[in-house]
């Protein structure tokens, strides 16, 4: 059995995860890489979901394209996100440097506002905050992080070493609950539209309309197939960690990542609930 904990960011989760308060969690994939090259005993074993990353301006703001951004003010949710990654790739394709920015960390639930203040010039976060930073009529999505990244990953489910070792049928069980809900949420927009509804209301704390722009407009904003953890996935991710000085040297994917896990996914179908029950 497990017991679900909401945190408000992602340091909070990985001391969480250090001091084994927690044994399986969802954090970004660099982060994830990174605490495993550090000696944290914890593996990947499924992604959380694939896309649903967006770079937000100011919607009456003066950055109308990625080359507008030299001397801008960019939130990302911590140096070792995705989110961090994805700056540098659309820097570097529109011919800047990290150099030609200022990136700061900053607690997702507070960019929308910082943006609506002018405290930053910009963010990129995942979903609902680039949502609610639209629905405030306030923030514009400058683009979304699959394009500049094909397949893009955020959050990634790990799990404890001796969890996996002790208790492998509850790991498999989890992964499957996660790859099953996947399947439900890709089977169309009447199942996307109610998930936000229960989840706003009674686990997110968020307006069901924000979750509902996340999750329909447009319907691929957030994918939940495939989660499959795949090897050139993440060696692509382990590069730009050690371009970007977030790791010394690079780490094997059988060194961080557990994939029976999700190998025995193949063939698991949505669950059988009707939106609306």
């Amino acid at each position: 059995m497990f017991l679900a904990k909401q945190f408000q960011g992602f340091p909070e989760i990985k001391e969480a995860l250090i001091a084994n308060r927690m044994q399986a969690g969802f954090l970004v994939a660099p982060m994830a890489i990174a605490l495993r090259s550090q000696g944290v005993p914890i593996k990947i074993v499924y992604l959380g979901h694939r896309y649903g990353s967006a770079f937000v301006v100011a919607k009456n703001g003066p950055v109308r394209s990625v080359a507008d951004l030299r001397g801008k003010t960019i939130a990302i949710p911590s140096r070792f996100s995705d989110e961090r990654l994805i700056v540098g790739r659309a820097l570097r394709a529109n011919h800047l440097t990290e150099a030609d920015v200022k990136m700061v960390e900053m607690a997702p639930p507070d960019v929308a506002s910082a943006l609506n203040t002018g405290a930053i010039d910009a963010f990129v976060m995942g979903e609902p905050f680039p949502s609610q930073a639209e629905l405030g009529g306030y923030g514009r999505v400058l683009f979304f992080a699959k394009e500049y990244w094909p397949d893009y990953i955020s959050c990634v489910l790990v799990v404890r070493d001796d969890i996996i070792e002790s208790r492998p049928e509850a790991v498999q069980l989890l992964v499957d609950g996660i790859a099953r809900s996947g399947l439900w949420l890709d089977e169309g927009r009447p199942h996307r539209e109610y998930a936000a509804e229960f989840v706003g209301r009674y686990y997110y704390q968020q307006p069901p309309r924000v979750l509902k722009q996340a999750l329909t407009n447009p319907m691929d904003r957030v994918m939940y197939t495939p989660l499959s953890p795949t090897k050139p996935d993440f060696e692509l991710i382990v590069d730009l960690m050690v371009q970007a000085k977030l790791l010394d040297k690079p780490l094997a994917f059988e060194e961080f990542v557990d994939p029976r896990f999700a190998e025995k996914t193949a063939g698991l179908r949505a669950w059988e609930f009707e939106a609306g029950d």
